[in-house]
């Protein structure tokens, strides 16, 4: 019989990410039988799903509990769920950052802490642009990009930080990277721990007057990294590894791992986030990228 592969998505995209149009087809090619299902939906039988992927879950953001309690009643799936529970919560970098690796200088502000408007603003930069997102957050949902010296866009920010905090959520406050604007950000792919392609993406955030305009637009573009960036990658993709393994008390082998990092001006990167849960793989960005994937899919599932 042919292995059963069950591809999770949410029903904001029924269809998957949009760049992954044809997985299905090549993996019926390679001799799986596909299909795609909601993680939420009540008539799935996740015990006859076989090999399970997670991929557009975009809404676990808004609702994690029950995103963590699914994924933990699955018998097959990818990757593991005490991965997703980490990753989901961008609280991991403090992780990467104890494993030696420099990533983005964050300031976090906690619901625990129980800070008055004016405690908050006294956390935001004075000169440069930031950023504010949650701490468990999918995509560029509910972030925004402040101007410091802008004193409608402050008080934006303050608002936008609070209504956070009073739902429940964590909050980052990141100075914003003038290196990706002009450098731009790499996102290194891997699949079962093998490199498959790169990507470099430009400003995705623009500044925000109001809490609203968190605009943005993704202008990726496939490249061949440097040998230093996946030195990067790999180092990053290690320390993760590691963390895991001490954690489970395992190695899991991740089916797929994006790495963003992020030039720092002085001639290195730091991590800006590793996705191992709804990552947006750019399978469009090279003739090689989707078909690395069904392989790497396929591997796992005739395991």
């Amino acid at each position: 019989m042919k292995p059963r592969v069950t591809l999770v998505t949410s029903k904001e995209m029924p269809n998957l990410y949009s760049d992954e149009a044809g997985l299905v087809d090549l993996l019926a090619e390679r001799g799986c039988d596909p299909q795609i299902k909601c993680w939420d939906d009540p008539e799935v039988d996740w015990a006859e799903a076989g090999l399970v992927v997670i991929r557009s879950v975009s809404d676990y953001a808004t609702r994690r509990e029950e995103f963590l309690a699914w994924a933990r009643s699955v018998p097959r799936l990818l990757n593991h769920p005490d991965v997703l529970e980490w990753n989901t919560d961008k609280h991991y970098l403090q992780v990467l950052e104890k494993y030696g690796l420099p990533i983005i200088p964050t300031t976090w502000i906690e619901v625990r802490d129980n800070l008055s408007k004016h405690r908050v603003h006294s956390r935001f930069p004075a000169l440069q642009d930031f950023v504010i997102k949650p701490a468990v957050s999918s995509g560029l949902r509910d972030i925004g990009r402040y101007s410091a010296i802008k004193p409608a866009s402050r008080q934006a920010a303050v608002l936008h930080v609070m209504d956070l905090l009073e739902s429940g959520r964590d909050v980052m406050l990141q100075r914003y990277r003038e290196e990706i604007d002009t450098q731009g950000e790499i996102s290194l792919v891997f699949f079962n721990g093998l490199v498959s392609h790169a990507v470099e993406k430009k400003a995705m955030l623009h500044p925000a007057e109001v809490t609203d305009a968190a605009m943005h637009e993704t202008l990726s573009v496939a490249r061949e990294a440097t040998a230093e960036e996946w030195a990067w990658g790999e180092q990053i993709r290690r320390a993760v590894h590691a963390y895991v393994k001490e954690r489970l008390g395992r190695d899991e082998q991740f089916l797929f791992n994006r790495v963003d990092i992020v030039p720092d001006g002085k001639g290195s990167f730091m991590v800006m986030e590793v996705s191992l849960v709804d990552a947006q793989l750019y399978l469009n960005s090279s003739p090689e990228a989707l078909r690395n994937f069904a392989d790497a899919i396929s591997v796992r599932a005739h395991w």
